[in-house]
């Protein structure tokens, strides 16, 4: 049976847990970004072109911007 010493691995710079942990927490941050993007464009899409006109938007920037 083997044994690893993860003091040594701390003592030494090995950070995998923390950076894992942060790249899971980027990956969820940009998936939460893009559902929300989502959400925006599909609420902006049932509007009428005269009430996105009173927001200040058109058609168009409602495909380009969402």
């Amino acid at each position: 049976m083997s044994v690893i010493d993860t003091t040594t691995l701390r003592s030494h710079g090995f950070a995998f847990a923390p950076r894992l942990t942060r790249a899971i927490e980027t990956i969820a941050a940009r998936i939460a970004e893009a559902q929300e993007r989502r959400a925006t464009r599909r609420a902006l899409e049932r509007l009428s072109d005269h009430e996105l006109e009173d927001i200040g938007l058109t058609r168009g920037d409602v495909y380009h911007r969402f």
